[in-house]
């Protein structure tokens, strides 16, 4: 699994539940919802809010600071005061352990 790099367990993180870790010297939340594992930048592109202490409602992410929405799948941007998408990175399981792949 080249360029993939372990961040925990699966049991780590309950379902629905989020968890955020340092990954190569950047924050990513992780995400495990519905029985799909997602992660985002740790960073909402308003004002660099952390993501990870927001609230999950079905699969978007609520920034704590200003209340900026993204989608959990895509890192989309979906409401003010947010424009610009944060950074969706790629997550594959393989036994018991989760692993990351950064973009961008």
């Amino acid at each position: 699994m080249a360029d993939f790099i372990p961040v925990c367990k699966t049991f780590d993180i309950p379902d629905p539940g989020k968890e955020v870790f340092e990954v190569e010297e950047r924050f990513i939340v992780v995400f495990h919802l519905d029985g799909e594992w997602h992660a985002l930048d740790d960073r909402c592109t308003h004002d660099g809010g952390p993501l990870g202490q927001g609230w999950i409602e079905g699969f978007q992410i609520i920034c704590p600071r200003h209340g900026a929405r993204f989608d959990i799948r895509t890192g989309q941007a979906l409401t003010m005061p947010a424009v610009r998408a944060t950074a969706a990175h790629e997550v594959k399981i393989d036994g018991d352990r989760v692993f990351v792949k950064l973009r961008g």
